[in-house]
Order: C-alpha cells, then sequence, then structure tokens
C-alpha cells in the first residue's frame, strides 16, 4: 500500500512538473502609432510573428501629438511610430528615447469628399468657396501642419488667389482629434471635404478623392523611436530595423505609404 502511493505520488509530481515546464509566455512589445497607420497595423503585426513568434505585438492609435503627450506623462510604450518626424524628435530632444529618430515611411495629401458630394466640389479651389464645410484637425496633430502647408502653396498657384488661405481657414467648422476621425467624418456626410492623407483616402468608405496639384503637394515622412522606459529595448530596436526592411516596408506599400527616406 506504501509502495503504490509512493508510485502514485511520484507520477503526480512528474505531471505536475511537466505542466511546469512549459514554453514561456511570449514577450510584448507595446506600440504607439499615429492614427493613419490603423489599417496597416494589424497586417504588420501578422508579418512581424512569421519571423518573431515570441514577441507580441500591441497596438494603439491616436493624434501623434496626444501620443507624445502621454509618453511624457510616463504612459507605457516601447515604440513610438509617428505621422511626422518633430513629435518622435521632441522625445529625443527631452532624453525620453534610445538612439535617434528613424523614418519608416512617407505620405501624400489628398481632398476627400463625400461619394454623394453634395456640394459639388471639383477641386481644391472649392475648399475656398463660401459656405463649404472643411472638416479638419486640432493645430498640434501632423496632418494639420501638412494641411497648412498645401493650402499655403495652393494660395501660389494660378487660379486661387492670394487670399485663398484665408477662404479655406474660415471654411473649417470643425476640428477633429486626429486625422481618422477628419476621415470618417467626411464618409459619414458630416461635412463637405477634408484634407487628408492618401492612406486615409484609399482606406475610407463611401468618400471620393480628388488630386492636388503636384506642385503643391508635400510630402509627410513619418518617423519612428524607441522609448527610453522600454522594458525590452532590445527587441523594440530589433523591430525599427524590421520595419523598414524588406518585410516591414512591404506592408506599408500594399496599404499606399511610401518607401522609408
Amino acid at each position: 500500500m506504501k509502495a503504490s502511493a509512493l508510485v502514485v505520488g511520484a507520477s503526480l509530481a512528474l505531471i505536475v512538473s511537466a505542466g511546469c515546464s512549459g514554453s514561456p509566455p511570449p514577450a510584448q512589445l507595446t506600440i504607439l502609432a499615429a492614427s493613419s497607420l490603423s489599417t496597416s497595423l494589424a497586417d504588420l503585426t501578422t508579418a512581424w510573428k512569421q519571423t518573431h513568434s515570441q514577441t507580441n505585438l500591441v497596438t494603439s492609435t491616436g493624434s501623434s501629438a496626444a501620443l507624445r503627450t502621454q509618453i511624457e506623462q510616463g504612459a507605457p510604450a516601447d515604440v513610438f511610430l509617428s505621422a511626422d518626424t518633430s513629435n518622435a524628435q521632441m522625445l529625443v530632444g527631452e532624453g525620453q528615447t534610445v538612439g535617434r529618430v528613424r523614418g519608416f515611411a512617407t505620405n501624400s495629401l489628398v481632398v476627400i469628399v463625400p461619394a454623394a458630394n453634395p456640394a459639388r466640389i471639383s477641386s481644391p479651389a472649392d475648399l475656398g468657396r463660401p459656405g463649404v464645410c472643411v472638416i479638419a484637425a486640432g493645430a498640434d496633430v501632423p496632418i494639420t501642419t501638412y494641411a497648412e502647408k498645401v493650402v499655403a502653396n495652393l494660395a501660389s498657384q494660378p487660379g486661387y488667389g492670394s487670399d485663398f488661405a484665408a477662404r479655406y481657414d474660415a471654411n473649417v467648422c470643425s476640428r477633429e482629434d486626429d486625422v481618422g476621425a477628419v476621415a470618417n467624418k467626411i464618409s459619414l456626410g458630416e461635412g463637405d471635404a477634408a484634407i487628408v492623407y492618401s492612406t486615409d483616402a484609399k482606406a475610407a468608405s463611401n468618400v471620393t478623392a480628388i488630386a492636388l496639384p503636384a506642385a503643391a503637394n508635400v510630402v509627410a515622412t513619418y518617423g519612428a523611436v524607441v522609448v527610453k522606459s522600454s522594458t525590452d529595448a532590445f527587441t523594440a530596436s530589433d523591430f525599427l530595423t524590421w520595419l523598414v526592411g524588406p518585410d516591414g516596408q512591404a506592408v506599408l506599400a500594399a496599404h499606399g505609404f511610401g518607401a522609408a527616406p
């Protein structure tokens, strides 16, 4: 009887030991990313896992300026993917990063209108026409900086008039938290037009894109940094190297982004 008890006890011990000797849970990287990257993040995560199965990516999106502020206030993050280089560079200047800003994608801008186009907008010049409701983003959001440069460039184009920027500003009827919210309002028909990234126009439903003159368009350069408070700066840095490499760039290209600068 005692021998049987010993055998049973030993067997149970082996089972418990086997259960405790399994593989450790995957590591995790927290990625804070610009809103305009929202549609590409799922595919980036899938592609990353194909060669980095031991590291999960947990992503959160929003305005680049708002995400930078969150990092400054101590929000947990390993990598920051910004829709510009200036927000990332600000973190570098504050000593909140490991290493430099790495450019990982480019984008261009376009005008979008609801598919029904009730305001009958046919040209970017119509954004300065009286009565047009232009949806824009907040002052600190990167798309706003890029759009303001485009509007200033348009003002110097034939047929727009030197007061085009002032007329455009007067038509801004709503300011949203990020470019995703801007595109969504146009998709829902809650505004007549907006200037957004080409990738947002591609991803949005129920909108029509109107091209900007090449001479007035701008190149939006996206920048990434490893956050100093990262619990795994080595893997975070590895992710950035992967992102600017062929696998990451292929995913971004499929979503309409330009090559890393």
